[in-house]
């Protein structure tokens, strides 16, 4: 049985499926009530109440661990989740974390995942610790403004960062759940090339076969719209990198392409897959 939290999300929902078509034993476990593959166990559970996941880890071997808003909650304590895991014989964590763990380790969010990190790697069991730079998926924010009023808004239109399908990550933990020859890997994941925001916009355009203009927002304007679904401190360490990418932040990394034998995919095609979402 391999557990998959954050199970309905953008890594955890094909991550599910990847393991559930190799025959896998799956239990998806989500906050809410979601619809899952056929044959995949579902547990509602809340990861800043660890002690809810003790149905869910019942005989699994490997867990796939995401923390996502979890992680801030107040109370909450994610290192317990590992206990619980060793406690319940999982023998192999593979852990999302960030690529700013080591680009931008001093901000809150980054001190809190290098100390689960570090937790993992004195647990004694198996681990992989995943670190990706920012989602294709991100771009969903501007879904709606793109079906109404065919336009993407955003900060530092021509800054760009190698971007990354979040499908890429589930298919990198997925092997990494299956294969042991990935034990204590910290694998950076990127996408194939440094692309822009309005780079981005002029790829969502080509999916849509219309046009879609570009509006370049204030780093204010920005962070008003983000602090509407995130932390302040949060909106400004993104922004910081969006508007500044360090060397490290703009490195294509060769890790997708050394666990699966292919390059990563180009935001094209995410754009291509998700066309939906902007129609």
């Amino acid at each position: 049985m391999i557990v998959v939290t954050g199970a309905t999300g953008n890594v955890g929902r094909p991550l599910t499926q990847a393991l559930a078509e190799r025959g896998q034993q799956v239990t998806a476990v989500s906050r809410h009530a979601a619809v899952v593959p056929e044959g995949v166990r579902h547990v509602v559970a809340d990861l800043a109440e660890p002690a809810g996941l003790e149905s869910a880890l019942a005989g699994a071997k490997a867990l796939f661990l995401l923390l996502s808003g979890d992680l801030h909650a107040t109370g909450a304590s994610p290192a317990d989740i590992i206990g619980q895991a060793a406690a319940a014989g999982v023998r192999r964590v593979v852990l999302l974390s960030s690529l700013g763990v080591a680009t931008r380790p001093f901000g809150t969010t980054r001190i809190a995942l290098r100390a689960l990190e570090d937790v993992l790697r004195d647990s004694g069991l198996d681990w992989v610790i995943l670190r990706p730079g920012g989602f294709a998926s991100n771009a969903l924010w501007w879904a709606e403004s793109v079906r109404s009023q065919q336009i993407v808004a955003a900060p530092f239109g021509d800054t760009g960062v190698p971007i990354i399908d979040p499908a890429d990550i589930a298919e990198v933990a997925a092997a990494c759940l299956l294969d042991d020859q990935h034990a204590g890997g910290v694998y950076e994941l990127t996408g194939p090339e440094v692309i822009t925001p309005r780079e981005q916009t002029e790829a969502i355009a080509a999916a849509l076969g219309a046009p879609v203009r570009f509006h370049e927002l204030t780093r204010e304007e920005a962070k008003a719209g983000m602090t509407q679904s995130m932390p302040g401190e949060l909106a400004d360490d993104t922004l910081d990198i969006l508007s500044s990418p360090s060397p490290a932040e703009l490195r294509v990394s060769p890790d997708v392409q050394r666990v699966l034998g292919r390059a990563p995919r180009p935001f094209a095609e995410w754009a291509a897959r998700n066309v939906a979402a902007f129609r």
